[in-house]
């Protein structure tokens, strides 16, 4: 657990440090001369404390004590949540509507995803590693609509309905059918799919 907990410090303090500093980011690539000032520290931490993460959550989540047993009706609404997961996670690096509707797709993908995780899983270790997510997530979007850039609501912004907006649904549902059926029970060890037979 102890690696986990550390993983979590790096990976979410570090995109958290904008929270709490929203003009670190440009103060260091002023000082630095470069965005490399920023982003090579920042990607190291961050990528550090993911793999801290990954091996932890593997090494803890079998020993870790049950704090709630999921009923099938959970796991079958987490398996909703999820749905929209995977498009959210790629219009996030598509210019369409969904973008900028949202404004922050990978975010709310990260609070369904949190969500949807902490109703089908119950132990330590779950509660955990998608609890910190959920709260930083929630954290984050909060943060950053206190301070909505003029960014987002530049004319560059899309309108209407765009192809990249089809992309992103069509791309995201393929791998979310993926996942259920396939990819998540080959990296995790467990069939999500198996909620539908319960």
């Amino acid at each position: 657990m102890t690696l986990l907990i550390f993983g979590l410090m790096l990976f979410l303090g570090i995109h958290s440090v904008q929270i709490i500093n929203p003009r670190i980011r440009a103060r260091t690539i002023e000082k630095g001369g470069s965005l490399g000032a920023w982003m090579w520290p920042y990607t190291a931490i961050a990528a550090t404390g993911l793999l801290c993460i990954i091996f932890g959550y593997g090494l803890a989540r079998p020993q870790a004590s049950l704090l709630y047993s999921p009923s099938p009706a959970l796991q079958h609404v987490a398996l909703l949540l999820m749905l929209p997961v995977f498009p959210l996670l790629i219009a996030t690096y598509l210019r369409g509507y969904i973008r900028t509707v949202l404004q922050h797709p990978m975010l709310i993908a990260t609070l369904f995803w949190a969500l949807a995780h902490l109703l089908a899983n119950g132990g330590w270790a779950d509660v955990l590693l998608f609890g910190a997510f959920l709260l930083w997530a929630i954290a984050d979007w909060l943060s950053l609509r206190r301070r909505q850039s003029t960014e987002s609501r530049s004319s560059t912004n899309v309108t209407s309905w765009h192809r990249n907006d089809l992309i992103a649904i069509f791309a995201g549902l393929l791998l979310y059918g993926l996942f259920i059926i396939d990819l998540h029970a080959r990296f995790f060890g467990a069939w999500p799919i198996a909620a539908l037979a319960r």
